[in-house]
């Protein structure tokens, strides 16, 4: 059983979590956590529930799955270019929008005969705290890259700029997404922090981060892009999704 091993990788992945600010959330002693962490001691049901619902995680996660193998899930950043690119979007507003987004546009690509197609997908902070907290409603977009030539019809037509990105690529990421992806945005986050690279927001017909999900030779990948400022050193690379 893993238990031990993956609350230490919790905490630490949640803001390096001390043991001591973990125990008063749960209302333990420091002495308890180090214990539950060391295998010397084991949470009650009601512990484990409260460790889950903090956590963001399932108790399945919690107990048996190995989410120290995450660690090497994340690629070094690094900065690219991305050439202007078409897209057709489709936003969604509810408790669960990425299934819903996703399978729109999957149906809708079906429809305009694109069998060969590439799909990015983002978050959208547009909602207020009350929709969120109160009503439990997130917001999610899903785009189809465009092919050149294609058409668009149903669907609302946008165009991303060239732009350069600080990226990192995300290994197995829905092994243990509550845990691996967060991770992703963070450490590109901290990247951009410790270089002094600038934000690039644009204005609202631009997508300041996204998310692009692929297979290669049997394996998931995501790649987590954040638009940067296009002085930023490095992004010779000009890559395509």
């Amino acid at each position: 059983m893993n238990f031990a091993s993956n609350l230490q990788t919790l905490r630490k992945t949640h803001g390096n979590l001390s043991q001591e600010a973990l125990a008063d959330k749960l209302d333990v002693s420091r002495q308890t956590v180090s214990k539950w962490e060391s295998g010397a001691a084991y949470p009650e049901v009601d512990k484990l529930v409260a460790l889950a619902e903090f956590f963001h995680c399932t108790l399945d996660q919690l107990l048996r799955e190995d989410l120290n193998a995450g660690h090497n899930a994340l690629s070094p950043v690094e900065i690219v270019k991305l050439p202007r690119f078409r897209m057709a979007q489709y936003a969604v507003i509810s408790g669960a929008p990425e299934d819903d987004s996703i399978a729109h546009m999957q149906l809708w690509a079906k429809k305009m005969g694109l069998a060969d197609y590439k799909m990015i997908g983002c978050d959208l902070p547009i909602l207020s705290v009350e929709q969120q907290t109160v009503y439990g409603l997130r917001g999610y977009m899903s785009a189809v890259i465009l092919p050149d030539g294609a058409k668009c019809e149903g669907a609302r037509e946008a165009w991303q700029e060239t732009n350069k990105y600080a990226r990192i690529t995300i290994r197995e990421p829905f092994r243990a997404a509550f845990e691996l992806i967060p991770r992703g945005y963070k450490t590109i986050q901290k990247h951009i922090k410790d270089h002094g690279i600038r934000h690039t927001h644009g204005d609202e017909t631009q997508l300041c981060c996204f998310e692009y999900v692929y297979e290669k030779d049997g394996i998931t990948f995501m790649d987590v892009y954040i638009a940067v400022d296009m002085l930023t050193p490095g992004g010779e690379k000009t890559v395509t999704l």
